[in-house]
């Protein structure tokens, strides 16, 4: 059992983490780049975007449950604990606090596109909060890769806390 709980450990980083790196910086890039209607290529990076905010608040709370039971009271001493709970909190911020701002901005601009309408700033100001909470996720993601990767369960190998 403790292998599997283990390499679900490995999968949630990896899931998470990958997912945030591969969207943020290969696919709606991308998107942009490739599609003519910025429009549709904004609508689908936020599919994306959102859909990796679920995976991260569910990633994180199977990975913060793993810490608290593997590790107990000790796990609030860990960076990767607290990387994990910052991620999830900016996750969250993007997803519940930002997002919605934005989506009402673009109704309320509706029937122009919001870039062409008088929100225009207002939604690049809440666009720039959004991928400054995204960037400091993807790099608290560095963070927990490392820890994760010192050792079998995040802590430094020789410890004596994984066996």
């Amino acid at each position: 059992m403790r292998f599997i709980t283990e390499a679900l450990q490995s999968i949630a980083v990896t899931l998470w983490v990958g997912g945030l790196w591969v969207i943020g910086l290969i696919v709606a890039p991308l998107l942009f780049h490739t599609l003519n209607d910025r429009a549709q290529a904004g609508m689908l990076a936020g599919q994306f975007f959102t859909a990796i905010s679920y995976i991260g608040l569910g990633c994180g709370v199977y990975l913060l449950l793993f810490r608290l039971a593997r590790f107990g009271g000790q796990a609030f001493g860990q960076l990767l604990f607290w990387s994990v709970l910052v991620m999830m909190a900016l996750a969250a911020a993007g997803q519940f606090g930002v997002q919605p701002i934005m989506a009402s901005l673009k109704q309320q601009a509706l029937p122009s596109e919001v870039m062409q309408s008088i929100f225009r700033n207002r939604f690049s100001a809440w666009h720039g909060v959004s991928s400054v909470l995204y960037l400091i996720e993807c790099v608290l993601g560095l963070v927990v890769v490392a820890q994760h990767g010192r050792g079998r369960c995040g802590v430094r190998r020789g410890s004596g806390t994984c066996a």
